[in-house]
């Protein structure tokens, strides 16, 4: 399978982006890349072209530009022609850690949205604490969502989780003010109706503060409560680990400690790692397309690489087709 990738998109590219995807490529021997964007920035950094292709792409969208007017505008940005090599069947799937919006644009615009399904979904998979994970979304393609809508996302994230993370009933939760069937909007009270109405696990409503305890596998939310969620468990993450930062070097003790402890931190600090997960899939679209952090280095892009992978191998845009005409 051939995996594209943008190359310019990204906080640390595209040294952090080639240098993921050349680890992907020397792990699995069943994929090739192709690198889009500036050929005299990207060689430098490539140790082998071992299945390993450039397509040169002389623009790049910014993280300040309109998403929409950008995709539009920018016909040669690395992004674009990214999504195009997926849209005329020479990649299998596509990867930028660039603007969110424009990916999005660029996912609908010319990947093209899947039949049957109104609106897609962010979701990338988040860590808890007994290490399993869970997938969240939507995280903010769309702000808000009728029931309908996230009874399709429902759908969408059981089929990834079994398909992708190997989950054999995937608990489904519905993100909500309170755990009682009664609580929350409108909105909301009817998608519990509708998901109730399915044959997938669905274990009612769940509340933020329980999210990173493993309450589910697969976690619903309007776009608009799924990113203040998201960025609340990002933030407060930053702050702890800064705070025990501060405190593990206040002193000679606290450094003497700090030393006797850095096995076991390291550990909790990657079991808590979003990079090890890959980045967040956009479901409801052609063909896979992943969202990697912002500021991905080379460890979180060889896991996008490898999300979206599986994301093929396991044929889960077929699959959620499949289930969406079982179910409709």
């Amino acid at each position: 399978m051939n995996i594209a990738i943008d190359a310019m998109g990204g906080d640390y590219a595209p040294q952090e982006i080639v240098l993921g995807a050349a680890r992907a490529v020397a792990h699995f021997s069943d994929i090739r890349v192709t690198l889009i964007g500036d050929e005299a920035k990207i060689r430098p950094h490539l140790p082998s072209e071992e299945r390993i292709s450039i397509i040169h792409a002389d623009e790049v969208i910014e993280a300040a530009d309109e998403p929409v007017r950008a995709v539009r505008r920018k016909k040669n940005s690395s992004m674009v022609r990214m999504a195009e090599e997926v849209k005329e069947g020479r990649a299998d799937a596509c990867i930028s850690a660039g603007n969110t919006g424009a990916l999005m644009a660029a996912g609908l615009f010319v990947v093209g949205r899947a039949a049957g399904i109104d609106r897609p979904a962010l979701a990338p998979t988040l860590p808890t604490v007994d290490g399993k994970g869970f997938v969240f979304l939507d995280v903010g393609a769309n702000v808000d969502a009728r029931p309908e809508h996230l009874q399709q996302y429902a759908l969408m994230g059981h089929v990834y989780a079994k398909k992708v993370r190997g989950i054999a009933n995937p608990r489904i939760g519905l993100l909500n003010v309170g755990t009682e069937d009664q609580k929350g909007n409108e909105t909301m009270k009817r998608a519990f109706a509708l998901l109730k109405e399915t044959n997938l696990h669905f274990i009612g409503n769940v509340e933020a503060r329980d999210l990173l305890q493993g309450v589910a596998d697969v976690v619903v939310a309007d776009g608009f409560s799924g990113n203040v969620a998201l960025k609340t468990i990002e933030g407060t993450a930053m702050a702890l680990f800064s705070l025990l930062k501060q405190t593990l070097t206040s002193s000679v003790a606290a450094k003497l400690a700090a030393a006797a402890l850095k096995p076991k931190l390291s550990g909790l600090k990657k079991m808590m790692d979003y990079s090890e997960y890959g980045g967040a899939a956009l479901f409801g679209l052609n063909a896979p397309v992943i969202k990697a952090h912002g500021s991905s280095d080379a460890n979180a892009i060889f896991h996008a690489v490898r999300q979206a992978r599986e994301m093929v191998a396991n044929d889960v845009i077929g699959m959620i087709k499949a289930e969406l005409e079982r179910t409709s």
